[in-house]
């Protein structure tokens, strides 16, 4: 042996020094490969080559006969606190769901597979655990899209579970076989390729992590027919219990049953993965105290919350409420954070919040990103400190406008410390500031109840003012409001108040229409003693109508209200005046509640103002006795949203 290293290596010499270019050639490449190699497996989507055993447990399905890459995603799954799988089924997932059934987990199979990333997504806001959404191959993926570029743009952590076609047949023409890789790449944190059961519970351990580490989103995993069923099954399909005769028959026969006992190697020792712990930016009592000293002297101080500063409150959100009082600052919430402090806290504004950021001369953004929605920061004078409190540096940057100090941390840890500071030394808010923006509230709100008394011309529907006026007094103290919609949704948003900390969910950032199926199921199943009331536009709720049939099988009671203008109005009002043409714009007062009515469903048709009261009463009945209701609502034309296209 030792003659023969001898040997290579003094042959190695003499070729490097009768071939210095050559060597150096070889020398890059390897250097290269290296780099390679480290990069590779530091990549988001690589797949760790085991468990940690201080996160690992035995499984319970353990014997042979029964252990299965589905039992190895459903005993995981369940190791990491998840009650819900939502899906759409489809033989390459099929021992997903069976083994989650087997072990408790509720199995919520819905009628578009854009429904089950929705309902996934709402799950994740409200309990703070990600929720998984389980899909079948190829258009059963690619239906999930939407669904899962608005929970990344809405910071939501969620993780997607797709099949896919076996290993072996994979770019041969099996069915529903594309690259779904380079698909889901853009829209995901990482996406994950698992080809034998070693890598099925550490991809899925580093999806949960990944999902909540950093900025959340959403997280994808593709599993191949072959990974997820038994081997035995696997093999009767692939060798077809055929004994080879002919010498191209034992080629193939040992090339597939060595491929096979690669993707099972090992399968009885394998263990369900436990959570990891994930890392996110954390404030530092120095930044609470920058900021505290930015806002000491503030005359007209301001605080924007926004969805972020919800993070990590796993379904709680009492403890940042109880924060945000302390300091002391008059606010105006976004997003998730809506409702945040209830319906009637002084330090709560709904209504001119352009003007209070144009006026305010220290103004706090938690978790808000100077977007569209802040006119990219524009809104706020130069004039004024501008403090963004934000997971992401780039969103921190965001917009036009640049803040004078920025903090790279977790809004709601960040307040924690704030608040402490406030606490122990009160910030001194004057009065006539807090004065001038609840008396201001309170003038639009008297606007906004005038407007509402206005009876419509002759017989032509309902004022959508007076609708949401009156769903608000009607509905539960600790009702769950779920918005889906353009002009009559974005009326409710001025007309209703949350009732409390997570109580609200709209879609967010990316304006999707078509949430509100999926996200009222989610809500539902969190809530399951509370009222679900889903605000509708009548061309939004043709989306996911068709959840009523999932509603009705699954017993889940919710309280939709269309508003019914028969037509795309917050599009056609300003179309219709810059162009003169309400091309596309135009629909029907379509009987939608006819329709939830064949899927299950209770209806109600409202076409008169005094018909609306009865209505709503009628639905709580409904819904207290476990029916899915759908309110029908033909609305008149109204202008209170006029001018509201953002760009």
């Amino acid at each position: 042996f030792s003659c023969t290293f001898r040997s290579c290596r003094d042959n190695m010499a003499d070729f490097v020094t009768e071939n210095p270019r050559a060597a150096a050639v070889a020398t890059g490449v390897a250097v290269a490969a290296g780099a390679y190699y480290l990069w590779s497996s530091n990549r988001p989507d690589a797949i760790p080559s085991g468990v940690p055993s201080k996160y690992a447990k035995a499984a319970q399905i353990s014997s042979k006969e029964e252990k299965c890459g589905g039992s190895l995603v459903a005993e995981t799954l369940q190791a990491h606190g998840v009650k819900y799988v939502f899906t759409l089924c489809g033989g390459h997932i099929s021992p997903i769901l069976v083994y989650a059934k087997k072990l408790g987990i509720r199995v919520v199979d819905v009628r578009h597979e854009v429904t089950t990333v929705f309902a996934a997504d709402a799950v994740s806001r409200l309990t703070g655990v990600p929720g998984i959404a389980a899909v079948t191959a190829g258009p059963g993926l690619t239906n999930t899209i939407t669904a899962v570029k608005n929970a990344q743009l809405a910071e939501s952590p969620l993780i997607v579970l797709a099949g896919a076609a076996p290993t072996m047949l994979r770019g041969k023409g099996a069915l529903q076989d594309i690259n779904q890789f380079d698909l889901m790449k853009p829209h995901c944190k990482a996406f994950f390729t698992c080809n034998t059961v070693r890598e099925i519970v550490p991809a899925l351990q580093k999806a949960f992590k990944l999902a909540q580490e950093g900025i959340p989103g959403p997280v994808g995993i593709e599993y191949p027919t072959d990974v997820l069923y038994g081997e035995a099954l696997v093999r009767e399909f692939f060798l077809k219990k055929k004994v080879p005769k002919t010498m191209e028959e034992k080629i193939t026969h040992w090339y597939v049953d060595r491929i096979i006992r690669n993707i099972f190697k090992g399968i009885e020792a394998l263990p369900v993965g436990l959570p990891l712990p994930f890392k996110y930016a954390k404030p530092t009592q120095s930044q609470a105290q920058t900021v505290y000293n930015a806002l000491k002297g503030a005359k007209r101080p301001l605080m924007l919350v926004g969805s972020q500063a919800l993070l990590g409150s796993m379904g709680d959100g009492s403890s940042i409420a109880n924060n945000v009082r302390t300091t002391g600052i008059p606010l105006y919430l976004t997003g998730m954070a809506r409702g945040l402090l209830g319906r009637g806290d002084p330090l709560q504004n709904l209504h001119k919040r352009r003007e209070a950021v144009r006026e305010a001369d220290v103004v706090l953004l938690l978790g808000v990103v100077t977007d569209f929605r802040l006119e990219y920061g524009l809104q706020i004078p130069s004039r004024a400190k501008l403090i963004s409190v934000n997971r992401s540096s780039a969103n921190i940057k965001r917009g036009y406008r640049t803040a004078n100090i920025k903090v790279v941390a977790d809004p709601r840890e960040f307040l924690e410390l704030f608040a402490k500071l406030t606490r122990d030394s009160p910030l001194q808010v004057p009065e006539e500031w807090k004065n001038k923006l609840s008396t201001r509230d309170a003038d639009r709100n008297k606007e906004i109840s005038e407007q509402a008394g206005v009876a419509p011309d002759g017989d032509t529907g309902c004022n959508p003012i007076n609708v949401c006026q009156l769903i608000e007094k009607n509905m539960a103290e600790d009702a769950v409001i779920v918005a889906d919609g353009g002009d009559f949704v974005g009326t409710a948003a001025y007309t209703t108040r949350p009732r409390g900390p997570l109580t609200w969910l709209d879609p967010g950032a990316f304006g999707t229409l078509g949430v509100g199926g999926g996200f009222a199921l989610g809500a539902a199943l969190v809530n399951p003693q509370k009222e679900v009331w889903l605000f509708w536009g009548d061309g939004t709720s043709a989306y996911s109508l068709a959840e009523y049939d999932t509603f009705t099988r699954h017993n889940i009671p919710i309280i939709s209200v269309i508003g019914n203008d028969a037509c795309w109005n917050q599009i056609h009002r300003e179309q219709s005046n810059i162009f003169k043409d309400d091309v596309a714009c135009i629909l029907e007062h379509t009987d939608y509640h006819t329709v939830a009515e064949g899927y299950g469903g209770k209806g109600i048709l409202v076409k008169k103002p005094e018909e609306i009261a009865p209505a709503l009463q009628e639905a709580k009945k409904l819904f207290a006795a476990g029916s899915a209701v759908c309110i029908n609502v033909h609305l008149a034309k109204c202008d209170f949203r006029k001018g509201s296209i953002s760009m």
